[in-house]
């Protein structure tokens, strides 16, 4: 049996070339060699791998044989996987961080965060992202516990002096109640009233604001860790609570959900915060994800 030499790269984007082009010397052409220099480099791959690539014979232009064609999406392998390697050298080089963990507060609104992620794709193709989405300091955490790298966190997250921290929007929040709740009445509720009826409350996985309470007036409350669950209970009538106003403008809108005109409601703003670690500043990609994040949220506000 032959020993099958290791391909040169050089050879595997020319037989690729050969194939896209339709011939050697239109492969010459678009890689600026003599044809005789790119017929070399193809029947050294043959010889490297012990394979015919293409039927020369009887036809002025190379035909794929069989091996060739099997051996084809391999070759398109190599050469995107070095091409990746070689754009993440570049961003390495260029500064770009080789990998981006972002955590993001469960009240950014998803429309705002998807179309960011797309465009981040775009633009930094060859630095991966992890996404993280928690609730109050579960955010703050992940940034502390360096398992990533910027977050947008919610309001009252405690000052830590590893952390820095920059305003860059807020979410409106809306007191809701279903239909049929006692406290779904038309104008103003008396004072005191909410406090009488269950408030469904988002609560922290984290120990940086555990125990601390965010527009809690009722002392029945059910806390939830899910936001996706507690606008399920809220439709269902069990309790009520405050939700980003973007998740419920089409239950508004409908007549599921209904605003509570409540005495005791503080601010409608829900302040978000852009945090990262004083020794681990953001570089390039984390930057444009700060600035884009902070002016998307403006135009999302309006």
């Amino acid at each position: 049996m032959v020993d099958i030499a290791p391909p040169s790269l050089d050879h595997v984007r020319t037989f690729l070339t050969v194939v896209e082009e339709g011939s050697f010397g239109g492969a010459a052409r678009r890689l600026g060699r003599a044809v005789s220099v790119v017929s070399y480099a193809i029947a050294q791959l043959e010889t490297q791998l012990d394979v015919r690539l293409f039927e020369r014979e009887g036809s002025r232009k190379p035909k794929l044989t069989d091996q060739g064609r099997a051996l084809l999406s391999e070759a398109h392998a190599i050469a995107d996987d070095v091409d990746a390697l070689l754009a993440k050298v570049r961003s390495l080089r260029q500064g770009l961080e080789p990998e981006l963990s972002l955590a993001v507060d469960v009240m950014v609104p998803g429309n705002v965060l998807a179309r960011l992620l797309r465009d981040f794709q775009v633009m930094f193709p060859s630095v991966p992202l992890r996404l993280h989405v928690e609730a109050l300091g579960a955010v703050a955490a992940l940034v502390l516990d360096r398992r990533a790298t910027l977050a947008i966190a919610g309001p009252d997250i405690v000052d830590l002096p590893e952390i820095q921290r920059e305003t860059v929007g807020s979410v409106e929040m809306t007191h809701v109640a279903a239909p049929g709740h006692p406290l779904a009445v038309p104008g103003p509720i008396p004072p005191g009233e909410a406090r009488k009826h269950l408030q469904l409350v988002l609560t922290d996985r984290s120990p940086l604001t555990e125990g601390r309470d965010f527009a809690v007036f009722s002392p029945r409350s059910w806390r939830l860790a899910d936001l996706g669950a507690k606008h399920a209970l809220l439709k269902e009538g069990i309790g009520w609570g405050s939700m980003p106003h973007h998740r419920i403008a089409a239950d508004l809108a409908s007549g599921e959900l209904l605003e509570l005109e409540l005495p005791e409601r503080p601010s409608k703003d829900y302040a978000l915060v852009a945090l990262w670690r004083k020794d681990s500043p953001p570089g390039p990609a984390a930057v444009w994800v700060l600035d884009e994040i902070r002016e998307r949220l403006a135009k999302s506000a309006v």
